[in-house]
Order: structure tokens, then C-alpha cells, then sequence
């Protein structure tokens, strides 16, 4: 009989712990209490800040250019010449042209003697008027004379004003051809294409090279769900594929208030640290916006939810609870409530557990319970 109930133990020992075995794993990660972030996520590019076409403003023959593709250079630094041989003799005969209106004027104007005569004639008569011996007539008439001589003076001295201010507009203009003819560089960059063949006849406003600026500007583009939290100011995280896995720090420095008619998604301009020789036009990659956070909040990894619920395991039981979430980053989800600290919610393969289910609890990292 003894032998019996010893056998029957072992049996029941045995079905209980084959059933044990038979629950299946739930890998679970326990309630923690730490700060709580919302991160908005978005894709990010760098592009040139500007890449614009280099034109020649005036005409002529290209005689020198720097423009070899790659070349890097500086604000003010020459990129090509035209001959400018042709406008400095249109200058030199403007400049002697000029001088010799200014000493034609300066040895004085033959109306001013005309003039001089005129009033002294008219006061020899005024003289011999007041005696009576000469007709008020005649006077009248000669004063008029004077007058006319004078507004002719007048009028001479508004031409010759006149003429020397051509002149003076017209070397002007011909002097600022003339510096435009040395193409100076508009920003620091560097030459991405050259337009040009050497003894080129250039035309007015003909494109010679396409420039790519130095500095540069980090794109982010934001799904229209998640841009009316963004502000500038608010620090980001980078990720650029061609230096994965390693992370840059910055803030958003500007924000764009249109969204692109195709994708809806919004335009958020960021600046990074770091090295700018880094930041290759093309360059993609991903960025979280850190929009909000709260300390000593209650977190959960992201992967543990199921729409607005989680598997919670209590004493090797499965139940499905409903939760209410608050932050999210991208990684981690805030709960407001449902849980307490300390819980275990399961964090793999949810789609294999129903509420009820008996599990094994794998604590991640740790060992089974």
C-alpha cells in the first residue's frame, strides 16, 4: 500500500512538472520609475545652403579662370577674368574728354565778355539818362539786352554742368563694368561644374559655373502628426547612416510653416555638432526631437504594447490589461495609468499569449521564474 501512494506522488510530481515545462516563455521587463521624454522622430538630409549658378554680368573675351571642378575657395577670391583691354580705352578717352570740357569751362565763356560790354555800355547811358540826354526807350531796351545776355550765361552754365555730370555717370558706369569683369567669388564653397572653354566669347548674364556653397543646412522632415509640438530651441539627436552608430547632439534652429503638398511632411532646419568637413551634401539620416519630459514617471518599453494594452504577468498568470500612456520616445512609453512600479509586462512575441495563458516568466537579461 505504502509502495502505492509513493507512486502516486511521484506521478502527480511528474504531471505537474511536465506541465510546468510545457507553459511556454514570456520574456518580461519589470515597471520602472525614471524620467519620461516625448521624441518626435523624422529623417534628416544635409544639403548646401545655396548651389547657384555663377554668371558673368557683362560680355567679353574669357581670358583666365580658376575654375577647375572641386576647387575650393573664399568669399572675394577671383574665379575668372575678361579682357577688360577694350573697356580700359573707352575709360581713358572718357577721362580725356572729361578733362578737356573741365579746362574749356574753366578758361571762361565768351558771353561772359559779351556780357561785361553790354553792362558797360549800359551805364554810360544810364549816366547820360538821368541828364536827359539819352531816350528812356533806349535804355528800357538795352537792360533788356543785358538780361537775355544773362539768362544765355545762366543757360551755358546749366549745359556745361550737365556735360560734365555725363561724363562723370558715364566713367562710372564704365568703371563698374569694368570690376565686374574680374568674377569674384559670392561665398566661401567650392566649384561643382565649369561652363566655360578657355578665349570663350561670353555674353551678358551667361552662366560660367555652378557653385556649391560651404556652409551647409540640415533638413529634417516632420510627419504633420507630430509638428505642432515642435519649437526652436529644443535639443535633437542625429543619426547619419554613413556614421552609424555613433550620435550627434543640437537644437532645432528653425522651423518652416509649410508642409510639402506630396508627402504632408514639414521642414524643421537643425543645427549639429559637428565637424562641417563632415556634412556631405546627399547625406541622410535620422533625428529625434526631444519635445517634452517628466521626472519620476512610471516607464515601459515600447515594443510591450498592444494598441492601448499589455500583457501583465502576476504569479505565472497572463492578463491583458488596458493602460493610459502619456510620453513616448522612441523607445520607451510613459504610464499615466494601469500599472504600478515593479510590474512585469511582457516584451516579445505578444501575438502568441491571450489573458489567462499560464507562462514561465523570463525576466530579460535575468533568469526564468
Amino acid at each position: 500500500m505504502k509502495k502505492l501512494i509513493v507512486l502516486l506522488v511521484v506521478v502527480g510530481v511528474a504531471a505537474v512538472g511536465g506541465t510546468f515545462a510545457l507553459r511556454p516563455d514570456a520574456l518580461c521587463q519589470p515597471v520602472t520609475k525614471k524620467k519620461a521624454v516625448a521624441v518626435v522622430p523624422g529623417s534628416v538630409t544635409v544639403v548646401a545652403e545655396y548651389s547657384p549658378q555663377l554668371l558673368a554680368e557683362v560680355g567679353g573675351r574669357l581670358l583666365s579662370s580658376e575654375l577647375d571642378p572641386g576647387r575650393s575657395f573664399k568669399k572675394g577670391d577671383v574665379l575668372a577674368q575678361i579682357d577688360p583691354a577694350d573697356l580700359q580705352l573707352e575709360i581713358e578717352r572718357i577721362e580725356i574728354d572729361t578733362a578737356a570740357a573741365k579746362k574749356r569751362i574753366a578758361v571762361g565763356s565768351q558771353i561772359e565778355l559779351e556780357l561785361k560790354s553790354a553792362e558797360e555800355v549800359l551805364a554810360e547811358h544810364e549816366t547820360r539818362g538821368k541828364s536827359g540826354n539819352y531816350p528812356e526807350a533806349e535804355l528800357i531796351k538795352e537792360r533788356r539786352s543785358v538780361k537775355a545776355i544773362e539768362q544765355r550765361i545762366s543757360l551755358e552754365k546749366i549745359a556745361n554742368d550737365l556735360l560734365i555730370a555725363t561724363y562723370e555717370n558715364t566713367l562710372a558706369q564704365k568703371k563698374r563694368e569694368l570690376a565686374k569683369m574680374t568674377i569674384l567669388a559670392p561665398f566661401d564653397g567650392v566649384v561643382a561644374e565649369d561652363l566655360t572653354t578657355p578665349g570663350q566669347l561670353i555674353g551678358n548674364h551667361t552662366p560660367i559655373a555652378q557653385l556649391i556653397a560651404t556652409k551647409r543646412t540640415i533638413e529634417a522632415k516632420i510627419s504633420e502628426e507630430n509638428f505642432a509640438g515642435i519649437k526652436v530651441g529644443q535639443p535633437v539627436t542625429v543619426r547619419f547612416l554613413v556614421y552609424d552608430p555613433r550620435l550627434f547632439t543640437g537644437t532645432v534652429s528653425k522651423i518652416l510653416p509649410t508642409a510639402d503638398p506630396t508627402t504632408q511632411r514639414y521642414a524643421v532646419h537643425i543645427k549639429v555638432d559637428i565637424e562641417p568637413e563632415k556634412l556631405v551634401p546627399g547625406l541622410t539620416g535620422e533625428v529625434s526631437i526631444l519635445t517634452g519630459e517628466h521626472e519620476n514617471a512610471l516607464n515601459i518599453p515600447r515594443r510591450a504594447l498592444r494598441g492601448s494594452h499589455v500583457f501583465v504577468v502576476n504569479d505565472n498568470r497572463v492578463s491583458f490589461r488596458k493602460i493610459e500612456t502619456g510620453f513616448t520616445s522612441l523607445n520607451e512609453v510613459e504610464v499615466l495609468s494601469g500599472l504600478n512600479e515593479g510590474d512585469l509586462v511582457v516584451v516579445d512575441q505578444l501575438d502568441k499569449f491571450r489573458d489567462g495563458d499560464r507562462v514561465k516568466v523570463v525576466v530579460e537579461g535575468g533568469t526564468k521564474l
